[in-house]
C-alpha cells in the first residue's frame, strides 16, 4: 500500500511507488506496446458547472459482478482514517465528498460532488461551500450539512484516527488546538454551518487549493448519531452507488447496489454493475496470470496492482494487449542529496554525471509500462508542470560518465570527497543497486561508504537527517495529494521541510521560502506557472537527482469494460467499469 503524499518507504526497492505511479494524465491506452505519450505542460482543470448524471461510458452494459484481486490489503475503510491510495480508489464506489475528480480523456478535472467548488472571502480566510439537495445515505435518510461539519471535526481525533491526512491541522483555524469531537466537544472555530446547505471553513492562513483537498474521503458526511468510532469502518454509511454487503477485514469486501443513490446528483459515478467482489492477499503474479488467461469467471475479473515485469512478454502479441490498461500517476522517484553536508554544487553535479541510470533502471525492472525517465521534480500529472529542457545529467537516463565526473570533482578540489548512504542489507535488489552506485561513484573519484541496515531499521535510519550519511535519505520519492504544485514545492523545499522530515535537498533558504509562500498565496490557476518556474530554479541547484516518473499498468479480464487509470492516484478508476454480457 502506498500513501499519496507521504515519505516513500525507504527500503530501496525502486518500484515501491509503483502502486501510486506518475506521469502525464493519459487516458486508457490499449495498444499494449510503447509509451502512452509525454505531456509537455499541465495546466489547471476545474469545471464548476459539471452536473449529474455522469456521461455514459461507450459500450457500457448493465449487470454482473466484477471481481478485483490484489495482494496488498487496504488499511482501513473508515473515511477519516484513509490515506492509502488503494483504499481511496475503492471508496469512491461508496463514499461521496464535497468535490471529486472526473476523468476526461484521461485528465483529472475537479468537479462538484456533494457541494459546489466553493467561494472564498476577500481576505482568503473563509471558504463557503453550498450543498446539493436530495442526497441520501443507503438507509434512506437525508445527508445534512451538519454531517459534513461533523466529519471534518472527527478528523481532528488523531488519537482515534491516526492514519488520515493532516493538512487541516495547520490550515484550519485552531486546527493545532482542537482535539476532535470526542475529547474536544462539538465547538470548533474552523468549521461552521449556515442554514440547511452552507458549509463554512475558516482558515488560519490562505489555502487556495482547499477545493482539491475537499475531494479526500475524510470529507464524506457522517451523522454524529451513527458514529461508532473504530467500528465505523466495518459498516460505514454509503452515499455512492454501492454499499457494503459483506466485509471480512484483511480478506474480502463485497459490495451491492445502493438503492438510494441518485445518478442525477452525481457527475462522476455509474452503477452499471450489480456488485463488486474485492479479494486480497493472493500472490500478485499468480492472480495477474489468471486474469490474463481469462478462463471462466476470471474473464470478469481484474488485478489492481502493477503488472509484473515477468508477464510483459505475454502482452506483446496481438490478443492480450487489450487486457492491459495503461495510464499515468502522481509520483516521482529521486536520489536525495543533503546540501547541508554537500554544500558545493560542483560535487552534486559530479554525482549526477557519474551515475549509470540506465543500468539502475534495468536492474530495478523499470520498463515503459511502469516507469518513464524523469527530468523534473513535479510529476507530469501536476498542474503547473512543464517539460522544460533538462539540465545536464538530470534526465533519469544515460550510462553515466565517471571520467567526466572526476574532472568536475578535480577542478573543484574535491577528489576523495566521501559519500555515504543507507541500503537494505537483506534485500538483494537493494544490495545490487547500492553496489552499482558505489562502483560508479568510486570510478568518479569519490570515497564511498555504503552502510547496510535491516529492513526493520531502514525507514528510521534513512529518515534521520542527523544520521552520518549525506545521500539517498528519505523521502526517496513523492506522490501528489492533489494535482497542483502546492502539494510538492512547499512541502519538499521550504526550510520547514527539514524539521518535518520531508525534504529534498535539506535547504535552509529564507529567500526561496518567501518565493514559495508568494506562489502558495496565489489562486490555483495563477500559481501554476510559478510552480513550474520554481521547479526549474530548484532543479538547477542539483539538490536531488530525478530518476523516474511512475506510471500505471494493470490487467483486466476479457469481459471487463470501462477500465481506466486514475492519474491522481496511480490506481484503477472503478467508477465507470462494466462487464460485457
Amino acid at each position: 500500500m502506498v500513501r499519496r503524499c507521504r515519505t516513500v518507504a525507504a527500503a530501496s526497492v525502486a518500484l515501491v511507488l509503483v502502486l501510486a505511479g506518475c506521469g502525464s494524465p493519459s487516458s486508457q491506452n490499449r495498444s499494449g506496446t510503447g509509451d502512452t505519450g509525454r505531456i509537455t505542460t499541465q495546466q489547471s482543470a476545474m469545471d464548476p458547472n459539471a452536473k449529474g448524471p455522469a456521461p455514459e461510458v461507450a459500450g457500457a452494459q448493465k449487470g454482473g459482478t466484477l471481481t478485483v484481486y490484489a495482494q496488498a490489503v487496504p488499511m482501513s475503510f473508515d473515511p477519516t482514517d484513509t490515506y492509502d491510495v488503494d483504499a481511496q480508489a475503492i471508496e469512491k464506489l461508496f463514499f461521496r465528498s464535497p468535490t471529486q475528480y472526473a476523468l476526461r480523456n484521461g485528465k483529472a478535472v475537479l468537479v462538484p460532488d456533494l457541494t459546489d467548488l466553493g467561494t472564498v472571502s476577500p481576505d482568503k480566510l473563509t471558504w463557503t461551500f453550498a450543498m446539493k439537495p436530495g442526497i441520501r445515505y443507503d438507509d434512506g435518510t437525508d445527508v445534512k450539512v451538519d454531517d459534513l461539519a461533523y466529519a471534518i471535526k472527527r478528523s481532528f481525533a488523531r488519537d482515534v484516527f491516526p492514519g488520515g491526512p493532516t493538512y487541516q491541522l495547520s490550515y484550519f483555524k485552531d486546527g493545532d488546538k482542537y482535539q476532535g469531537p470526542y475529547a474536544g466537544g462539538d465547538s470548533f472555530a474552523g468549521v461552521e454551518t449556515q442554514g440547511t446547505d452552507k458549509l463554512l471553513i475558516h482558515l488560519a492562513k490562505p489555502f487556495a487549493d482547499l477545493p482539491f483537498f475537499m475531494s479526500f474521503p475524510m470529507f464524506t458526511p457522517i451523522p454524529q448519531a451513527k458514529d461508532t468510532k473504530q467500528d465505523y469502518q466495518n459498516r460505514p454509511l454509503a452515499t455512492g452507488p454501492y454499499v457494503f454487503s459483506e466485509y471480512v477485514a484483511g480478506s474480502s469486501l463485497t459490495l451491492k447496489k445502493n438503492p438510494h443513490w441518485d445518478p442525477n446528483t452525481d457527475p462522476v459515478r455509474h452503477q452499471y454493475l450489480d456488485g463488486w467482489n474485492f479479494r486480497w492477499g493472493g500472490d500478485a503474479v499468480s492472480t495477474q496470470q489468471r486474469v490474463l488467461n481469462s478462463a471462466g469467471a476470471d474473464a470478469g475479473a481484474m488485478q489492481a496492482e502493477q503488472i509484473d515485469s515477468s508477464l510483459i512478454p505475454q502482452i506483446t502479441g496481438t490478443d492480450q494487449p487489450v487486457q492491459l490498461v495503461r495510464g499515468q500517476s502522481p509520483c516521482v522517484n529521486v536520489l536525495n542529496i543533503d546540501t547541508r553536508k554537500i554544500p558545493d554544487v560542483n560535487v552534486r553535479k559530479a554525482i549526477a554525471k557519474a551515475i549509470n541510470w540506465d543500468a539502475l533502471s534495468k536492474a530495478s525492472g523499470n520498463n515503459p509500462y511502469t516507469a518513464e525517465p524523469a527530468s523534473s521534480f513535479l510529476s507530469p500529472t501536476v498542474q503547473g508542470y512543464e517539460d522544460y529542457p533538462p539540465y545536464p545529467d538530470l534526465t533519469g537516463a544515460g550510462a553515466g560518465d565517471p571520467e567526466g565526473a572526476k574532472k568536475i570533482l578535480s577542478d573543484a578540489g574535491k577528489l576523495g570527497f566521501e559519500l555515504s548512504w543507507y541500503y537494505t542489507n537483506s534485500v538483494p535488489l537493494a544490495q545490487q543497486r547500492s553496489a552499482m552506485r558505489a562502483d560508479d561513484l568510486t570510478k568518479a573519484g569519490f570515497k564511498v561508504k555504503a552502510i547496510g541496515a535491516s529492513a526493520a531499521d531502514i525507514r528510521a535510519r534513512a529518515s534521520d537527517y542527523d544520521a552520518p550519511v549525506n545521500l539517498d535519505q528519505a523521502p526517496r520519492g513523492w506522490c501528489s495529494d492533489w494535482p497542483t504544485g502546492s502539494s510538492w514545492i512547499p512541502t519538499l523545499f521550504q526550510s520547514r521541510s527539514v524539521a518535518e522530515g520531508n525534504s529534498w535537498g535539506m535547504q535552509q533558504d529564507s529567500a526561496l521560502d518567501a518565493e514559495i509562500e508568494a506562489a502558495a498565496a496565489l489562486p490555483t490557476d495563477e500559481a501554476a506557472g510559478k510552480w513550474a518556474e520554481l521547479d526549474q530554479k530548484i532543479m538547477s541547484r542539483y539538490v536531488a537527482l530525478p530518476w523516474f516518473y511512475n506510471k500505471t499498468a494493470f490487467l483486466v479480464g476479457t469481459k471487463v469494460g470501462g477500465a481506466e487509470a486514475d492519474p491522481t492516484q496511480g490506481q484503477p478508476s472503478y467508477v465507470g467499469m462494466f462487464l460485457r454480457q
